[in-house]
């Protein structure tokens, strides 16, 4: 009788299962067939810039560039707050790399901070070229603040001196600079307000798919994306590292903010906010991408966060400010173009959204196929346009796959070409962990609660290792 009365039970509920599944079906099927033709009409328009030469590569000479002088003062902020581990890795790395007189490296720290102040104290080495800037205040304050601190003090060295910096380029604590980027900063600087090097992060033995995921998600935003966001007239975002801006440009920034320097206190993240403002009030952008006579790109290498809840806290971080933040703070100005990449700028919580439910479609897909095993019936039919759908994403999918593994087998070589295929659920997990926790951030701000610092924890740097030569 009780086997009876579950089935009766069963048999009640079944057509509701079977609505659920068919809404789920259509809900995450259309809206993930929409961001695929999204993403096809970027892959396509990267093909059609590539085949007509718009969007192609430059070759240089890596040691001619990396020894060249340069045509006038350069400027590299650094903005460090318990960064012991890394800061005198990334400090001498850039003063062997960059042999130019006219560099000079300001680093940003804090009075509470002495591990970092006697770290990069000492990869210095009385090196003249750099320039510690003590915040008077305990830290942390917020990366715009820190940033702003260091501007002042550049200017105040350029008063001294009577001379001013050409321009001004940022970095991060646990960045490993290429040689050749200084020196060809410093040219593309005759005909551009804002140059993005490519920006290549390390594959991680002891990370293989956390840490790494960001390979391949760098080697098509930075391979294709920002490339045809240049070449449509969009701005491009600064990435915050391997970015460099005109003197004069930074100096309109400060005029134009409320904070004390050009960099913005109020967003979490500045630096994607000041690239894309260079493009909106008519700076010319480029993306500098350039390859050594070896294949190797010239880009900043670094690690990026090895542990899930480190990954998770970092997107967070990126979505707050460049989704929600972003819409707040810059609108939607700009020509097709802008607009259409500022609108895919923001569609990260939606499209974590989409993933949840067509995560969740998958258990109750799963569910559906074990009562059938057991003898549970559910009615189920599905229609024409239904049918289409699936059909297209599951192409769609696998046209995905493809250009992932194309783009960081290029830079990574084969065998992580395969494992980024492989990463791509993880991506997702990522992506909807850290949506989750940005809405709850943004609306916490809508509060009145003050932005605050969230930085990355770095243990390790690759310029403390003997680094494998990637793929071409």
């Amino acid at each position: 009788m009780g086997d009876g009365a579950f089935a009766m039970t069963f048999q009640d509920v079944a057509p509701w299962i079977a609505i659920a599944e068919y809404e789920l079906l259509l809900f995450a099927g259309i809206f993930l067939l929409i961001g695929a033709v999204d993403e096809v009409a970027v892959d396509f328009a990267w093909l059609y810039f590539r085949l007509t030469g718009k969007g192609r590569t430059l070759e240089v000479d890596r040691a001619d560039w990396t020894h060249r002088e340069l045509r006038g003062r350069a400027a590299v902020l650094i903005a460090a707050w318990d960064e012991a581990k890394v800061i005198g890795h990334t400090v001498k790395h850039a003063l062997n790399a960059w042999p130019q007189r006219d560099l000079c490296l300001f680093i940003g720290c804090y009075r509470n901070d002495p591990a970092t102040i006697r770290s990069i104290g000492e990869a210095a080495a009385d090196d003249p070229r750099v320039r510690i800037i003590i915040n008077d205040i305990d830290g942390p304050t917020t990366k715009a603040g820190c940033l702003n601190g260091i501007f002042r003090a550049l200017c105040d060295v350029e008063a001294e001196a009577g001379v001013p910096f050409r321009f001004i380029m940022l970095h991060d604590a646990e960045d490993m600079v290429d040689p050749a980027a200084l020196a060809l900063v410093d040219a593309a600087m005759d005909d551009f307000e804002f140059v993005q090097l490519p920006v290549l992060p390390q594959p991680q033995r002891k990370s293989r798919w956390i840490g790494s995921h960001y390979l391949e998600e760098f080697a098509e935003s930075h391979g294709k994306t920002l490339i045809v966001r240049s070449l449509l007239g969009a701005g491009i975002p600064a990435a915050g590292v391997g970015c460099a801006f005109s003197r004069a440009t930074l100096e309109a920034m400060a005029r134009r903010t409320q904070d004390e320097g050009p960099f913005s206190h109020k967003t979490l993240t500045e630096d994607y906010e000041l690239g894309i403002k260079v493009g909106s009030t008519g700076g010319r952008s480029k993306l500098l991408r350039v390859r050594g006579e070896d294949g190797e790109l010239v880009a900043t290498r670094a690690y990026f966060p090895s542990s899930l809840t480190h990954a998770v806290r970092q997107k967070a971080r990126w979505l707050h400010g460049i989704a929600f933040q972003g819409w707040d703070r810059l609108g939607w100005n700009g020509n097709l173009g802008e607009k259409w990449m500022r609108m895919r700028d923001r569609r990260g919580p939606l499209s974590a959204i989409v993933l949840f439910v067509g995560y969740t479609l998958l258990v109750v897909v799963v569910t559906h196929i074990i009562l059938d095993w057991f003898g549970y019936a559910i009615p189920w039919k599905s229609s024409a346009v239904l049918n289409f759908i699936l059909l297209a994403n599951l192409v769609s999918l696998a046209w995905r796959a493809v250009m992932r593994f194309a783009f960081t087998a290029r830079e990574y070589g084969l065998v992580e070409g395969l494992r980024a295929v492989l990463r791509l659920p993880i991506s997702n997990i990522i992506a909807m962990m850290a949506a989750r926790r940005a809405i709850f951030s943004y609306v916490r701000a809508l509060r009145g609660e003050p932005a605050q610092w969230d930085k990355t924890e770095h243990d390790d740097h690759p310029a403390a290792f003997v680094l494998q030569p990637g793929a071409r």
